[in-house]
């Protein structure tokens, strides 16, 4: 059967639908003009000769871009409703302020209230009329004019009485008002004249939306104004800041009820709006009270306030329309309760233990999984609860960052003698936390928790994870909070490593490749390894033993496959510092040092043509990382003896030669080769050789070697690529060195080297060889021919030079053609060549 809506309702369809028909006719007119306006200008261009064109789409003038309103109607009619309100009301504060003694008291109170009646009654017959725009305006101008007679009735009738105190009456009144001034606007006013009607489909669909008030504007100001009666009475009575705090969380209850209520979006936006704020006052203002208390009771007293905070946002979250509101609300509470609770213990229990007593409150809210409440509100108990826990590890960062970075001082003086404990040697020039008893078990009650949530399968493997960290901090502190002796805490922190690379085994067997438990767990050895190390720098016998010990586990645990890209670097690292050690501990220089530092990229370059073999091809790259690190740390310490500096170099070619052995580091042996030239170079530099030759004739002879077995394997290849580098070596520097020589000799050596390559380039046709030959030689020759071109310079006039070279530019420019035809023909020459 049809089913017939009520009367109301058909009647508001019907507005709806009738007004939809308003609009299109509305815009069929706008339509209709313009295509009159169309067709006059069409007729128009058929008049004028030769215009038969079709008219554009739409009406453009020449050269001009098409009109465009810049503001539509209900815009301009909004800015002048506002600027009229905003005149009248100016009006009446003036009439108020300044024009109030010129009428006497019957008189002031007569026009007053009739005009404030006019303006507060017009709204209504204008609203029966269709003017809604006009009737905001008018009700604006209304209340502004009831805050006006507000503070006239003060100054006539209560002008004795504190200001505070009549703020808040007034304040409350003017609210209660206008909310039934609002009301009744909805009373008077028929709901088809209100406004825009609830849409059709939304009425069939039974969609829960409020319909739009007659006034808009009553409410929203009602709601704004009842902020205030409570704070102002509050402050009149000089209230203390518990009552004040109790104050601003009464308000927010009242603007929390508002904002759940089914009301208008602008009433429901300010509640939510004024509750926000005046709660996030309030519970700011209570927690300083319960956690500055210096009694239980002060404590309790805050504690309570946060506990009305607690059951005005867990309310808020009960009845909360959105999951969302209800999530943040329930967040909310449960921080609530626990700064109440926490505030208590801080009183009651000592000031190391605050923050694990909170801690165990923050858990105690993870039992709202298992109550019936809605699923936001569980979901935003248990994320209060993470806050709680990650405050607490927070809390202990100090005290973690602590232990392992402040042995790095030790650095600074190594062996310095045994410490009194391990904490003396950790915290020796850093600050000891304050409260830091605690931060073990602090530590160790939230991994629980992570460990718990991995096993239950929440969040892996984050879960997961994060309980491997905060155990292994928890450990890694506990020596150092224990006090325990300088050898008990070394062993502890070497058995944490033991244990870490363990658990990164185990996970990797589990999983079968490095999962994110397994790579956690390496990271947190090495760190660990690293740690110890610094630690153990305080005695010379602790330092040696400890690096042994390492580059032994770390060596050990390289065998096995999944774990030797972190673990054998780490062994090579840790060998690299245990062979310093051991060259500190000898009493050797530095750079007799370097030597025992080489045998690690030996045993590195091993290593890694062992994994490859094998297999583990992950592993190569970060061993020869690791091997070339410490050839660059050996040849920094014997930087300062040229002797021992050549010697180095010359071990790390040979190390460098026998990498370039395995076929896919062939380009190592370029690397070699730099090494020996290198080391040859240091050696003729501590001999004091100056002579450019001895550095750059070896070089020449290789390179030119190389290159002639590349041409004879390979005829196509160009002379340059084969002998450009090697000739270059030699003749550049020498020619460099010439100028400045002012013997016989070297000129007359490299000008029969050049003179010889030139020879052999002309006899084989090798470009390179006669372009470096012949330049090098025609150099030689000027700089014999130098001085007596000097002389020569030097006798002739001073107009000579300028008119010998104005008639060489003479005859190049007669012969122009001429020259460029030869240059085109010896470039041509010369690139018949190889």
């Amino acid at each position: 059967m049809t089913n017939i809506p009520p009367p109301a309702e058909e009647l508001r369809l019907l507005d709806a639908e009738l007004r939809q028909l308003d609009a299109r006719r509305a815009v069929l007119l706008r339509r209709r003009e313009w295509l009159v306006h169309v067709l006059r200008t069409a007729s128009a261009q058929r008049s004028v000769p030769g215009a038969g064109q079709m008219p554009p789409v739409w009406p453009v003038a020449p050269g001009a871009a098409a009109p465009r309103t810049e503001a539509t109607a209900p815009g301009v009619q909004n800015v002048l409703l506002l600027l009229g309100g905003v005149l009248l009301t100016v009006a009446a504060i003036a009439f108020t302020l300044v024009g109030w003694g010129h009428l006497g008291i019957t008189g002031r109170a007569l026009v007053l209230a009739a005009v404030t009646l006019a303006a507060l009654s017009a709204p209504v017959w204008l609203l029966r009329r269709g003017l809604g725009s006009t009737a905001e305006a008018v009700a604006a101008l209304g209340m502004a004019l009831t805050v006006l007679d507000a503070y006239a009735l003060h100054e006539v009738a209560f002008d004795g009485s504190g200001g505070l105190g009549y703020a808040a009456a007034a304040s409350a009144v003017l609210s209660a008002a206008w909310a039934a001034y609002g009301a009744a606007a909805d009373l008077l006013v028929p709901r088809s004249d209100a406004g825009s009607p609830t849409r059709p489909d939304r009425a069939r669909a039974g969609a829960a939306t409020a319909a739009r008030p007659a006034l808009r504007l009553p409410l929203p100001c009602a709601v704004v104004t009842a902020q205030v009666p409570l704070l102002l009475w509050a402050l009149a009575v000089d209230a203390g800041p518990h009552t004040l705090t109790a104050v601003l969380l009464v308000t927010a209850a009242a603007d929390t009820v508002v904002a759940l209520r089914p009301a208008h979006a602008p009433v429901r936006i300010v509640g939510l709006v004024g509750a926000c704020v005046a709660g996030a006052l309030g519970v700011l203002s209570a927690g300083w009270l319960c956690w500055s208390a210096a009694t239980p009771g002060a404590a309790a007293r805050g504690a309570v306030l946060l506990l009305l905070a607690a059951a005005i946002a867990l309310a808020a979250a009960r009845y909360a329309p959105k999951p969302e509101v209800a999530l943040c609300a329930s967040l909310a509470a449960g921080l609530c309760l626990v700064a109440g609770a926490g505030g208590v213990l801080r009183a009651w229990l000592p000031g190391e233990w605050t923050v694990p007593g909170c801690l165990a409150l923050g858990i105690a809210l993870l039992t709202a999984v298992r109550t019936p409440l809605p699923r936001p509100m569980r979901q935003g108990l248990v994320g209060a609860s993470l806050v709680v826990q990650g405050l607490a590890v927070l809390w202990t960062l100090p005290l973690v960052a602590g232990t392992l970075l402040g042995p790095v001082a030790l650095i600074e003086r190594p062996w310095s003698g045994t410490p009194l404990d391990i904490r003396d040697a950790v915290f020796q020039d850093a600050a000891w936390p304050s409260y830091a008893t605690a931060a073990p078990l602090v530590l160790a009650a939230v991994a629980g928790v992570l460990a718990l949530a991995e096993r239950r399968a929440v969040r892996r493997p984050v879960s997961g994870v994060g309980a491997l960290v905060l155990a292994w901090a928890a450990v890694v502190v506990t020596p150092v909070v224990l006090e325990l002796p300088y050898g008990a805490g070394l062993v502890a922190d070497g058995a944490v490593v033991v244990v870490a690379l363990g658990v990164a085994e185990r996970a990797r067997r589990g999983t079968g490749e490095p999962s994110a438990p397994a790579l956690t767990a390496l990271v947190l050895a090495l760190v660990t390894s690293v740690t110890l190390a610094l630690v153990s720098l305080a005695t010379e016998a602790g330092t040696i033993a400890v690096l042994l010990a390492l580059a032994a586990l770390f060596g050990v645990a390289s065998a096995r496959p999944g774990l030797v890209a972190f673990t054998a670097p780490a062994a090579l690292a840790h060998a690299t510092a245990l062979a310093c050690a051991a060259g500190a501990s000898a009493g050797l220089r530095p750079e007799h040092t370097a030597l025992l530092v080489l045998v690690v990229p030996a045993v590195a370059a091993l290593v890694a043509a062992r994994a490859e073999r094998a297999g583990r091809s992950a592993a190569t790259v970060p061993v020869e990382a690791a091997g070339a690190a410490a050839a660059l740390l050996a040849l920094t310490l014997a930087v300062t003896d040229l002797p021992v500096l050549a010697s180095v170099l010359a071990l790390c070619g040979v190390v460098t030669a026998g990498t370039a052995l395995r076929p896919e580091r062939r380009r190592a042996g370029h690397a070699a080769a730099a090494l020996f030239l290198l080391a040859a170079w240091v050696r003729l530099a501590a001999w004091e050789v100056t002579t450019p030759e001895a550095y750059t004739l070896p070089v020449s002879v290789a390179a030119l070697a190389v290159g002639h077995l590349r041409r004879r394997r390979d005829p196509s290849v160009s002379s340059w690529a084969a002998h450009g580098a090697g000739l270059s070596v030699t003749l550049v520097p020498s020619l460099l060195a010439m100028w400045g020589d002012p013997h016989w000799l070297r000129p007359l050596l490299l000008g029969i080297a050049a003179l010889a390559v030139t020879l052999v380039g002309a006899r084989s046709r090798l470009q390179a060889s006669l372009v470096l030959g012949g330049g090098t030689l025609a150099l030689v020759a000027l700089h014999e021919l130098a001085p007596y071109i000097a002389q020569v310079v030097g006798v002739l006039p001073r107009w000579a030079p300028p008119a010998l070279a104005g008639l060489v530019l003479l005859a190049l420019g007669a012969t122009y053609e001429q020259r460029l035809r030869d240059a085109r023909r010896l470039r041509e020459a010369l690139g018949r060549l190889h």
